[in-house]
């Protein structure tokens, strides 16, 4: 077959193929009286399997490698078996990526919705600040991050508070990734729900995993969101892992807490005036 079908066949530009054989990827094909190259079925499923482990994200030297081992000798070089281990790896954590990627998106759509519900004229007539209370179970990690931020990044203009259902300590690790970004939240305190029952919220924000918590309710709120995170405090392991599952959390709700502000703004007819850092 000629370099278009093999090409075609295999899903690839006839320019890809040359490349490959350019880079010594595949092998220089036979050629015919007049020039042009000529392929059979072998260079077809090399070709394939050459594009597939492509797409698995292997390098084209080890693509290549792993096909010709493949085809030639019917058997898998073990030294490529640590570099598929690591691309299954790398899958999951684009998975895992993925995912917190679309429950960003579902959150910003919530946010926007709840918005939405805020009258500007609550808050475009008076300086009293936009009122927003993070709720967890323990108030001891996530909801205590995402309170120290939005008063961070929110400035005068919101009142940032949490609580729980339960108290406990604050989370030590809470207040480590807070003093890396310069803030000292050592006289941090859990703080039962039940005493904000009385109080006024624009906006009470659950920060409870979706798929393995139930989040506690806040009655009389009806402008309630809810930010699916996981609890940092679950994490088991050395002191570096523990560390580095609360700095996730804490870049987390720094994500979440950047559309959120200009929105909560926006709905209350105001310029925004804070300053969200990076």
């Amino acid at each position: 077959m000629r370099v278009s079908e093999l090409a075609g066949r295999a899903g690839v530009a006839p320019s890809a193929v040359r490349w490959y054989e350019g880079v010594g990827v595949l092998p220089h094909p036979s050629r015919l009286r007049n020039g042009y190259r000529e392929y059979d079925e072998t260079d077809l499923a090399r070709l394939r399997l050459v594009v597939s482990l492509r797409r698995l994200g292997l390098s084209p030297e080890d693509a290549g490698r792993l096909a010709r081992l493949c085809l030639e000798r019917g058997a898998v070089d073990l030294d490529l078996t640590p570099l598929l281990v690591e691309q299954r790896a790398v899958i999951a954590r684009q998975r895992a990526d993925l995912d917190r990627l679309e429950g960003e998106l579902l959150d910003l759509e919530l946010t926007i919705a709840a918005a939405g519900r805020v009258t500007r004229k609550e808050h475009s007539m008076s300086d009293e600040p936009i009122r927003v209370l993070f709720v967890c179970t323990h108030n001891s990690a996530r909801s205590q991050i995402a309170e120290a931020l939005l008063g961070r990044y929110g400035g005068n203009d919101f009142e940032a508070h949490s609580a729980g259902t339960e108290t406990r300590e604050v989370n030590p690790y809470a207040v480590r990734v807070l003093a890396d970004l310069g803030m000292d939240w050592s006289d941090g305190r859990s703080k039962l729900i039940t005493q904000f029952l009385d109080q006024h919220f624009d906006y009470v924000i659950t920060v409870c995993d979706r798929a393995r918590e139930t989040c506690p309710v806040f009655p009389g709120s009806e402008n309630t969101l809810h930010w699916g995170l996981d609890d940092p405090s679950e994490v088991e392991g050395s002191d570096d892992e523990k560390l580095a599952a609360f700095q996730r959390t804490q870049m987390e709700v720094s994500a979440r807490l950047r559309p959120f502000i200009e929105v909560a703004l926006r709905a209350a007819g105001r310029a925004r005036r804070a300053a969200v850092a990076d």
